[in-house]
């Protein structure tokens, strides 16, 4: 009978296992992809000149970003999950029309010069092959205006998964530049701060590159439109964490091959592209050729991700019906304004002469101007009992959350103040 019982258990811990497991593979996705779109053209640019300009000292800034990334990203699907309702609906209600037209009128303006900065990043991928923007930056708004108006939720979201597993070129690269992975693993655990302009500039850049406002908006309208729900809430937290674990893995060897090859010969650089085409002559043509995929894969992602992501937060804080589920004819104010977000965002990159680190700076700036106020609304609608019930914040979460807000506000300070002062260093 023992022996039975012992078969019976092991049975029924395989068989509860296994049903963990495809819950936690119908709810996976938002978490996964809101993560990995971060790391766009802006943000492969950060890593890159992070790694070239100082080495792996900046390695050991991915687990405190890790923890704060998981902190903010977990809030937004947990209000999701127990609300069903999107963060822009919930700051309307909860806030008035009023406070929601200015909130969303500055994510307007931030994203759209992020969008643009996405078209520029497919140019630039692209041109390192020798194909000309003028022809890679209308047919790439043309596939991802495509997917999003023809598909639905379920293949749209499909494509953004497969599209997360591209950066794994990333990795390779990591592993062909043939960095000491001794030094790098010890920079990760071991903080080498310095008092330099440009090293905390950098520090704050890698900051807000890794969390950005249009992510919590993004996630949480992901959670609703898939229709997870409290039941399933601890796999979607799960979903979070692995999309931000796997985001830094991809930061870390980005910044790993660079600091082993860049930074080694002292070469600078200014972009993403740049780090394509030094790479060549020091690592060789496929780990370049990896680094530029890359690149285009980053840029097509987050430019279908940041206009979906503005269009579901305007639609939702004014009380348009919005959704990839729903036809135009039902939701064509959702439709038009993600239309006209990538026809704007493709047409300046085209445009001889634009000055489009203009745009991309000033964008920059209201993204970390416009984050912890993003973070206090939230904090105030996770904590009232009315909406989340028994799902509030712990007192201890609470305390670190603040901290979170308080530390970013500070980042976003300085940035600031670098970009009025001269960089030295």
């Amino acid at each position: 009978m023992k022996g039975i019982k012992s078969v019976q258990d092991y049975f029924f811990k395989r068989a509860g296992f296994l049903a963990s497991l495809l819950t936690f593979l119908a709810v996976v996705g938002p978490g996964i992809i809101t993560s990995n779109v971060d790391n766009d053209a802006g943000g492969i640019s950060t890593y890159s000149i992070a790694g070239a300009h100082f080495g792996y000292a900046l390695l050991w800034s991915m687990i405190p970003i890790l923890i704060i990334l998981i902190i903010i990203q977990e809030m937004s699907a947990r209000m999701g999950v127990v609300t069903g309702k999107g963060l822009s609906d919930l700051i309307r209600e909860k806030f008035g029309v009023r406070t929601t037209f200015y909130l969303f009128a500055a994510l307007f303006v931030t994203n759209l010069g992020n969008i643009m900065a996405e078209f520029s990043g497919v140019a630039a991928s692209l041109e390192i092959f020798g194909i000309s923007k003028y022809i890679s930056v209308p047919i790439g708004a043309i596939f991802v205006w495509w997917l999003v108006v023809k598909g639905n939720y379920k293949t749209v979201e499909r494509v953004f998964l497969g599209a997360c597993v591209f950066y794994i070129s990333y990795i390779i690269s990591g592993f062909i530049a043939k960095p000491d992975w001794n030094n790098a693993l010890i920079a990760m655990v071991k903080p080498n701060f310095k008092f330099q302009i440009g090293y905390l500039a950098v520090l704050v850049g890698l900051v807000g590159t890794t969390i950005a406002p249009w992510m919590q908006f993004y996630l949480q309208a992901s959670v609703v439109e898939k229709g997870i729900k409290v039941e399933e809430y601890k796999h979607s937290r799960l979903d979070v964490i692995v999309g931000s674990v796997v985001v830094m893995i991809v930061a870390f060897f980005i910044i790993v091959a660079c600091a082993s090859t860049l930074f080694k010969t002292g070469i600078r650089i200014e972009s993403a592209k740049d780090a394509a085409l030094a790479l060549k002559p020091l690592a060789g043509k496929y780990c370049a050729a990896l680094f530029a995929f890359g690149l285009l894969n980053a840029s097509l992602f987050a430019a279908s991700i940041l206009p979906l992501s503005t269009a579901y937060s305007i639609c939702e804080g004014l009380g348009f019906e919005s959704g990839v589920d729903r036809r135009f004819r039902d939701a064509p104010q959702f439709y038009s304004l993600y239309t006209a977000l990538i026809v704007i965002g493709a047409g300046v990159v085209l445009i001889p002469r634009f000055p489009l680190l203009t745009v991309m700076v000033v964008s920059q700036v209201i993204n970390g101007i416009l984050l912890p106020f993003i973070l206090i609304f939230m904090l105030s609608l996770i904590n009232r009992k009315d909406l989340m019930g028994n799902y509030t914040n712990s007192k201890a979460f609470n305390i670190i959350a603040w901290i979170i807000v308080i530390v970013l506000s500070i980042l976003n300070l300085f940035m600031l103040i670098t970009l009025i002062l001269p960089k030295v260093g």
